[in-house]
């Protein structure tokens, strides 16, 4: 599998939104990779990490986000459950969990249902070792720093606004993975 024939068939490879999706996704591709080898005892699958983590935002063009080039109708929490239906659509349902499952640390049925999110109402948490991990990594970025790794503090401070659980959850991983 090629996830850049992939978001290709979705994207115009000379636009500037093609290259914030690639630059970040690249950026969170090569920190999960990292945090696979420095835990070889959590056996994950580093094919699987390298092309999941290409694919986890290829939804974001579905929604409204002028700031990074996004100019579809969808509000930009929707684009993990966006996405997965694209990749599930190409035949990769495995890694259509990753795109459904990466937003904010995972969100739960209950957090949709008490926040009024516009999103399916189901559990959106990763679930593998390898969603966890690209789920992670993606803290770690932003589309419009993309050389920029974010501090933990920053992104402690962001999850934070949103829900203390989404912090915590962001703490564990990080005595995980970190």
């Amino acid at each position: 599998m090629n996830p850049l024939k992939i978001i290709e068939k979705y994207y115009d490879k000379n636009s500037n939104l093609y290259d914030i999706l690639v630059r970040h996704s690249i950026k969170v591709c090569e920190k999960a990779l990292m945090i696979a080898d420095k835990h070889p005892e959590l056996h994950v699958d580093r094919k699987f990490i390298k092309e999941a983590s290409m694919l986890h935002d290829i939804g974001i063009f579905k929604t409204n986000a002028p700031d990074i080039e996004c100019y579809g109708t969808h509000e930009y929490i929707e684009h993990g459950y966006l996405g997965s239906e694209i990749v599930f659509n190409e035949g990769y349902p495995r890694h259509a969990l990753v795109c459904e499952r990466h937003t904010g640390m995972g969100l739960t049925l209950e957090w949709i249902i008490e926040s009024n999110l516009p999103v399916p109402h189901r559990d959106m948490m990763p679930v593998s070792i390898e969603e966890q991990i690209i789920c992670y990594a993606d803290k770690f970025y932003s589309k419009t720093k993309f050389d920029n790794e974010q501090s933990v503090e920053k992104i402690l401070s962001k999850l934070s606004k949103y829900d203390e659980n989404q912090a915590r959850k962001f703490i564990e991983w990080n005595e995980r993975f970190g």
